[in-house]
């Protein structure tokens, strides 16, 4: 059997791959099937943390876009994220996974409080952690939200989960001879302005030398195939980066 290529790694979700085709709320059976993949990993040996987003309930840059004061907005998006990340703990739990939510806002009642060590701890004790309301701070999306935590808790990569194959040099639903990427520098997504992640969270990961897997994840098994170093999607930096 191929040993995972990572021992650590961080998982982010949009808020929209928890929805169905109408583009909004939790659709539960896309939650349980995402469950199952993320479950498993866990039975490669593979220590799982998550970070979700919160666009499928609410969007903190559309609305105030619109007029709402920015930081209003976006503590509203944190806990749309508190919201996904909750239905996405149920729908793990059910799959028999151990889980724990930690939230950047303090809300005990429904989730830990991030407590950096003690993430680590779930982590090394078997469990999925899962990271809500980003950083807790306004202004900050959670792209930066992702890099930050996946930093603090050593996590030896990111894994981008989207509905696409990869980093494409432009939008492939509208351009059907959109060209895929499979190897990329962090300084070209900076440059050529490529929608992976945002600039902030580019920047973290570059720094740090931390590498960011993306991946179509629609297409059941591609998880464990990222996993297991097989070449899909496209891989932005790393140690052989040169930056």
């Amino acid at each position: 059997m191929k040993k995972p290529v990572y021992k650590r790694i961080l998982l982010k979700l949009s808020g929209e791959a928890l929805t169905n085709k109408l583009g909004y709320g939790i659709d539960p059976e896309v939650m349980g099937s995402i469950a199952g993949q993320i479950k498993e990993l866990r039975g490669f040996g593979v220590e799982v943390a998550i970070v979700v987003g919160g666009g499928n309930i609410f969007r903190g840059m559309a609305a105030s876009a619109r007029g709402m004061d920015r930081a209003t907005a976006d503590f509203i998006g944190m806990l749309a994220t508190v919201m996904n990340s909750l239905a996405l703990q149920d729908a793990l739990e059910k799959e028999g996974a151990m889980t724990r939510v930690q939230t950047a806002i303090w809300m005990q009642e429904v989730a830990e409080p991030y407590i950096r060590r003690r993430a680590i701890r779930h982590l090394e004790k078997g469990r999925i952690v899962i990271f809500a309301a980003g950083t807790g701070n306004p202004y900050f999306s959670t792209d930066t939200a992702a890099a930050l935590r996946a930093l603090e808790i050593g996590a030896e990569a990111i894994l981008k989960a989207t509905k696409v194959g990869g980093v494409y040099d432009s939008d492939p639903v509208m351009n059907p001879d959109a060209k895929m990427f499979f190897k990329l520098k962090y300084i070209d997504i900076l440059n050529k302005g490529l929608k992976v992640m945002d600039t902030t969270a580019i920047s973290l990961c570059m720094d740090n030398k931390l590498p960011i897997h993306v991946f179509n994840m629609t297409e059941a098994g591609n998880m464990k195939k990222v996993l297991l170093g097989e070449k899909i999607g496209t891989i932005v930096g790393g140690e052989s980066d040169g930056e």
